[in-house]
């Protein structure tokens, strides 16, 4: 088995034309589902050591774009951790509208092929942080991601993160898809 254990499999450079971003906007004034292109780089390291705790990890950027757009919607760059002993991944980002997530499952089989990862605002293990302003206008208040390691050279993800926004009345489910390639 891997050091990397399910990260294994997320190892190496990927591209997605396939992926789906369902999100309110503000400019329309109504909830688009836009289609998009996407680049992940995930590179691996490790051992890093916490005490008797052993973390095996990827080092990750990804970025998105919208049909002919020259620069990316979205960007995000972080690691995913993988502690061996808990059975425990660890997906850490930040995004650069003010937003760090640390997103997380424990009882995690080391040949997992599918795995949910979570996080919550306040939650002080799998939290969500946000700057004052997306706390005033559009918080997330949780987040839920689905990988899927296809074993065909491809990966998959479903995401979706739930947001308080002064437009809705419950929250906004606000989702994420897409099937990446391996490209190197």
């Amino acid at each position: 088995m891997s050091a990397w254990g399910p990260l294994e499999g997320l190892i190496g450079e990927w591209a997605g034309e396939g992926g789906l971003d369902r999100a309110y906007s503000h400019a329309k004034n109504a909830v688009l589902d836009t289609p998009y292109l996407e680049k992940v780089t995930m590179k691996p390291f490790g051992p890093v050591d916490n005490g008797s705790q052993s973390l095996y990890g990827l080092d990750y950027k990804t970025a998105m774009w919208r049909d002919d757009e020259e620069n990316p919607f979205h960007t995000e760059v972080g690691y995913w951790l993988w502690d061996a002993a808990a059975g425990e991944i660890l997906r850490g980002f930040v995004v650069p509208r003010g937003i760090t997530v640390l997103a997380g499952a424990i009882g995690v089989a080391p040949d997992a092929t599918t795995f949910d990862l979570t996080a919550e605002l306040g939650s002080p293990r799998y939290g969500i942080s946000e700057n004052a302003y997306l706390g005033a206008n559009a918080s997330s208040v949780a987040y839920t991601s689905t990988i899927t390691v296809n074993g065909d050279d491809t990966w998959s993800y479903s995401e979706v993160t739930m947001l308080k926004m002064a437009e809705f009345g419950e929250p906004f489910s606000h989702s994420d898809g897409n099937t990446l390639t391996r490209t190197a």
